[in-house]
């Protein structure tokens, strides 16, 4: 158990930026893939802090915005239920294209990531 909890606090500090940096990038990508990035915006600001790990919800609330559905929620662990708060609006069910809606947004976030980390690569080495 400590170690355990030691290395859940670790990552929750060391994943702190990371997490918050995926959730802009990730809205940045919807916007490209033309999905519900207004939406996203507005859930990340409201619903980013809605789990019990200070960096899980950052990514989880823009997903459900971009794709104007309800994620998270009570569930059921060994048989107990677990109430937890749900990230997004209701405004449609959930339907399996979302699963290929999700890949296209994660897919676009990691290009975009990997194209503002590169060019801040090339800056930091035309600087020095």
């Amino acid at each position: 158990q400590y170690f355990g909890t030691f290395a859940a606090k670790m990552d929750d500090v060391v994943n702190y930026i990371p997490a918050r940096l995926a959730a802009v990038f990730m809205i940045l990508a919807s916007a490209v893939l033309k999905k519900d990035w207004k939406h996203a915006w507005k859930i990340f600001w409201r619903d980013r802090y809605k789990h019990s790990s200070p960096n899980s919800a950052q990514t989880e609330s823009v997903m459900a915005g971009a794709l104007d559905i309800q994620l998270a929620g009570n569930a059921y662990y060994f048989g107990k239920l677990h109430k937890k708060q749900t990230m997004g609006d209701d405004i449609r069910p959930i339907e399996a294209e979302d699963i290929i809606a999700s890949n296209q947004i994660l897919y676009a976030t990691a290009i975009i990531s990997l194209i503002v980390f590169a060019a801040l690569r090339l800056l930091v080495l035309v600087l020095l």
